[in-house]
């Protein structure tokens, strides 16, 4: 048989074997109280079992191997952390095993209790020639219930992974939520493509110097853009000549570095994407959002979270131009739904889970459920492969347990830490 012990693992956690008159190697019989619960970190496989061996109840750890040889392998016989151990369990016993102190452990040997059909599933689905997931023949014919209980917890561990740089963030800003917030939403306002370039601006530009002139929509503009890097250059139109001025000042003011305009990327993008008019309305957002985290932390309705992005009013040079001097057919630059809504799933969503968790206040974790539920869900390759597949995804909640799914479980095989895995597996 090909398998590697986590199948082991999972065989013993859901007792999926012959369980029918059960013995030890050395002839004892065997009554398995509690298998014990699954240890993921190191020592024993399995602690707090309860395994009546002959006359003795034991109480303790189980420990799992294909081979019972690969006790002394992996280095058990004198770490400590094993001396409770009551059991062996492996797949083949080929030599006994023996403490340091000179007591042997029982084994109980799987090796011709594992069901044939149950094996078959396992290869199949591990070792198969599927193109696009492990259990694509049988993924879209699972019932709903098991799908979405999944999807749920797949997805908060997802936010789970993403809040954790979140905090890491908070604890370098002294605690500070609104300053963490406003570098995390610059980030994303970068959209992939220049998302570095934008963190790095607003690191270098701290909220408490861009608060200093909230009342000043011109000299937001010319802190975003200078330090942006776009305002070293010489300039035709008015604007940029105004911000560049005033930028000199600004920038001698606060003793201001920009970053380096080289990081910023124009190619193969849509106009509308690019970083000018991306900075264009995010100094507008700047300038009519003053204390935003917090108005975001008491608005609870999406549709006034997507006004919070689409209602800003971008300064009307950009009304005609894509970048500075370059003038262009009349096109709005103000921000569409379906940019809002990517700031709402990456950002928002995001921050409500990490300011719940971090406070320990389920409510705020609720609502970023909440709101990705009520947002609507993205369109990529492995979406569509989902799709095609028959399994539906509407909201960002589903898609984003999709992408978790695909990327941290399907691609590395994980078929047995997975429920929709387990659930094929168990399927008659």
């Amino acid at each position: 048989m090909l398998f590697t012990e986590d199948f082991l693992h999972y065989i013993w956690k859901f007792r999926l074997f012959d369980r029918d008159n059960l013995q030890t190697t050395g002839g004892e019989n065997i009554e398995i109280q509690s298998a014990g619960m699954h240890n993921t970190d190191s020592g024993p496989d399995f602690g707090n079992a309860r395994i009546k061996i002959g006359d003795t109840t034991w109480a303790g750890n189980v420990e799992l191997h294909l081979l019972s040889s690969d006790w002394a392998k992996h280095n058990h016989t004198n770490d400590k952390a094993y001396n409770n151990v009551i059991l062996h369990v492996v797949y083949r016993d080929d030599e006994p095993v023996t403490l340091a102190n000179g007591r042997h452990i029982p084994t109980l040997e799987l090796k011709e209790r594992i069901p044939d059909e149950l094996y078959n599933r396992y290869h199949k689905l591990i070792y198969g020639n599927q193109t696009v997931i492990p259990c694509e023949a049988s993924i879209g014919k699972l019932d709903d219930f098991t799908l979405r209980t999944w999807f749920t917890r797949i997805l908060i561990e997802r936010l789970e992974k993403k809040s954790t740089a979140v905090i890491a963030a908070l604890e370098v800003n002294r605690g500070d939520w609104e300053e963490t917030f406003y570098q995390f939403l610059a980030a994303n306002f970068g959209f992939k493509t220049n998302a570095v370039p934008f963190e790095l601006m607003a690191k270098s530009l701290p909220q408490n110097i861009l608060a200093k002139h909230k009342n000043n929509p011109l000299q937001i503009e010319t802190l975003i853009f200078g330090q942006a890097g776009f305002l070293s250059g010489d300039f035709t139109d008015e604007y940029p000549k105004k911000l560049k001025t005033e930028y000199e000042f600004l920038r001698k003011k606060f003793s201001l570095t920009p970053i380096d305009n080289h990081l910023w990327k124009f190619m193969r993008m849509r106009p509308l994407n690019f970083p000018t008019v991306r900075l264009a309305q995010f100094a507008a957002l700047v300038v009519n959002s003053n204390h935003l985290f917090s108005k975001i932390l008491d608005i609870k309705d999406v549709k006034s979270l997507q006004k919070l992005f689409t209602d800003i009013k971008v300064n009307a040079y950009w009304d005609e131009h894509y970048q500075f001097d370059k003038p262009s057919k009349p096109t709005s630059k103000n921000m569409g739904p379906a940019s809002a809504d990517l700031l709402l799933l990456n950002t928002l969503a995001l921050f409500l889970f990490s300011y719940g968790k971090y406070n320990q206040q389920q409510y705020f974790i609720d609502r970023s459920l909440k709101l990705l539920e009520n947002l609507p869900g993205e369109h990529n390759n492995i979406i569509a492969d989902f799709n095609d597949l028959g399994v539906k995804a509407n909201s960002a909640f589903e898609t984003q347990a999709l992408l978790e799914l695909k990327n941290y479980y399907c691609n590395y095989k994980k078929c047995l830490q997975c429920s929709v895995g387990n659930k094929i597996l168990k399927l008659a």
